[in-house]
């Protein structure tokens, strides 16, 4: 299966592939199927990419505090 969204104007990010990892693992805690908590997490992350805070000096931040959709 195929996940994807737009590609969203930032420029740099950090934090971003263990922010998914985070959330695929966190799905499958709450007992969610694997293809469930990745397509979940993947939507999580895209929104928190979408919000990153850019604090200066570098690479922006995902901003992990986004709402989940569920």
């Amino acid at each position: 299966e195929r996940l994807s969204a737009p590609r969203l104007g930032t420029r740099s990010i950090h934090g971003a592939g263990c922010a998914l990892s985070a959330a695929i693992a966190s799905g499958l805690a709450l007992g969610w199927d694997l293809p469930t908590a990745v397509r979940k997490a993947k939507g999580f992350v895209t929104r928190a990419i979408a919000s990153a805070l850019d604090l200066g000096g570098g690479s922006a931040i995902v901003n992990t505090l986004v709402r989940s959709q569920d």
